[in-house]
């Protein structure tokens, strides 16, 4: 009896631990409790390691005078927008609240000197890629989330090896939980060459530090300071195609010149300063560019170690700012409930809300909780696609012609709260209806869920996707 109440005074201990330290995220405390029920001791050990909020060291959350100087580098640099009226499409005099947000929330400039790509899956972008490699004179700066060691991955290893023997500075920064597969060896000639890498929270040191939840999920390419590329895809065979079970890979990413990809250096800098307590200054990451695009673009990075969700949050108000449409595709969609209010909002006064995700999944617990929302959503008016062409890995978010986001962010409470992100919000009229373009033929590669077939789906299948739903908040 008395083993049984220690047993009880435990396991009470244990949920009231979560509760408080859980207390602003209540979505992330029913599921912690959820396996705390199912796993007593165990679920509150791997909480432990793995929920702890993300500790911000003070010399992190406060910008040291270093950085301070570098902003104002690049501001001096930069063509920044500062009234609404200065804003390509005019309905932003009109959503002057919206401007300030996207400026404050953001913490990021909107520049108007820029010019882009939209890259079209990862034929085209690593083509785009290797080829501004190998233009490269001065530096080579490049972050991925998934870095391979397969006939793609050697084959980037092998130009950034070459530039380095060139004499052109060469970093590589992957994450230590998406490439957990990679061994020092696959970096070895590289250092050899005169370039170096580093890994953002390694696995083990992660762990032990209680951050194994969080990865820097960005994908960064900073060419000489002038050319940089952001979006969805990593380096590695599947993203050509030649996943044996996925097959076909649809994604999309940017290719930027001009003002944004100052946006996209400093991000790398802070980033690799994070890996490797190493803060790196030289004028040559900064120069003045001759970009003659007038495009307006945005950088907005997200975080854990930031005070705010910048992506959440500048998302959220775009969402509800929407007067005609809302188009998003991504492989994961696990939102919070603001977002679940806002896209319902939306949908049930009028505006066209459509989302496109996976058809095949990738990770199937993930997939799982994907489809857990389908049935809320389309009961609200949301309407969802499948891809059926392969596999849908494109993070791509349209608003009316207001302005599109690409970037590295799925739609879900991972990418919100507890990955290192990065989004472009793209304002030119001639980028979003080439985005459009690509929806539209995505919709058609894509088959329609309709709620009454869809509600007809087996019991088993309900209970498997009701129990991600509970642990989606964690996932």
């Amino acid at each position: 009896m008395q083993a049984l109440v220690l047993i009880l005074i435990v396991f009470i201990f244990q949920a009231a631990t979560i509760l408080v330290l859980e207390y602003r995220r209540p979505a992330n405390a029913m599921a912690w409790l959820f396996i705390l029920f199912l796993f007593p001791i165990v679920g509150f050990v791997l909480y432990y390691f793995l929920a702890r909020e993300y500790q911000r060291r003070r010399k992190v959350r406060k910008r040291s005078k270093a950085e301070e100087q570098r902003r104002a580098e690049i501001l001096e640099k930069s063509s920044v927008i500062y009234n609404p009226e200065e804003m390509p499409h005019p309905v932003f005099t009109q959503e002057q609240r919206l401007f300030r947000l996207l400026r404050k929330s953001a913490a990021a400039p909107i520049t108007r000197r820029n010019r882009s790509q939209v890259l079209t899956n990862a034929d085209k972008t690593y083509e785009a890629m290797l080829a501004a490699i190998r233009s490269a004179r001065h530096h080579i700066h490049f972050a991925t989330y998934i870095l391979r060691d397969d006939a793609t991955g050697r084959k980037f290893r092998e130009e950034l090896i070459r530039k380095a023997g060139e004499g052109v500075q060469v970093r590589l920064l992957y994450d230590g939980i998406g490439s957990y597969k990679l061994k020092r060896r696959f970096f070895e000639p590289l250092r050899e060459a005169g370039g170096e890498s580093a890994c953002f929270f390694p696995l083990r040191p992660s762990f032990m530090k209680k951050r194994i939840n969080y990865r820097n999920h960005r994908k960064i390419l900073v060419v000489d300071g002038k050319v940089g590329f952001v979006g969805g895809i990593n380096v590695g065979d599947e993203y050509l195609g030649l996943h044996p079970r996925l097959g076909f890979w649809r994604d999309t990413h940017l290719l930027l010149e001009g003002d944004a990809v100052y946006g996209l250096q400093e991000v790398f800098l802070k980033d690799w300063h994070m890996a490797t307590n190493r803060h790196l200054d030289d004028p040559g990451f900064f120069p003045v560019h001759n970009c003659e695009g007038n495009e307006v673009v945005q950088i907005v990075a997200g975080g854990p170690n930031r005070r705010d969700s910048a992506i959440h949050d500048t998302l959220y108000a775009l969402i509800t700012s929407a007067r005609e449409r809302v188009w998003i595709t991504t492989p994961y969609f696990i939102p919070d409930s603001s977002i679940v209010m806002a896209l319902k909002h939306a949908a049930m006064s009028g505006l066209d809300v459509r989302v496109i995700v996976p058809l095949v999944a990738d990770t199937k617990l993930v997939h799982a909780a994907t489809m857990s929302y389908v049935d809320q959503m389309l009961s609200y008016g949301v309407r969802f696609w499948q891809y059926e062409r392969g596999f849908v890995h494109a993070k791509v978010v349209i608003i009316d012609r207001l302005m599109a986001s690409v970037g590295t962010a799925n739609m879900d409470i991972r990418s919100f709260f507890s990955n290192f992100e990065l989004n472009a919000y793209l304002f030119d009229g001639e980028r979003i209806d080439e985005l459009e373009r690509d929806f539209l033929q995505d919709l058609k590669d894509s088959r329609e869920i309709e709620l009454s077939s869809f509600r007809k789906r087996p019991r088993l299948v309900k209970a498997g996707q009701a129990l991600a739903r509970m642990l989606s908040p964690l996932l």
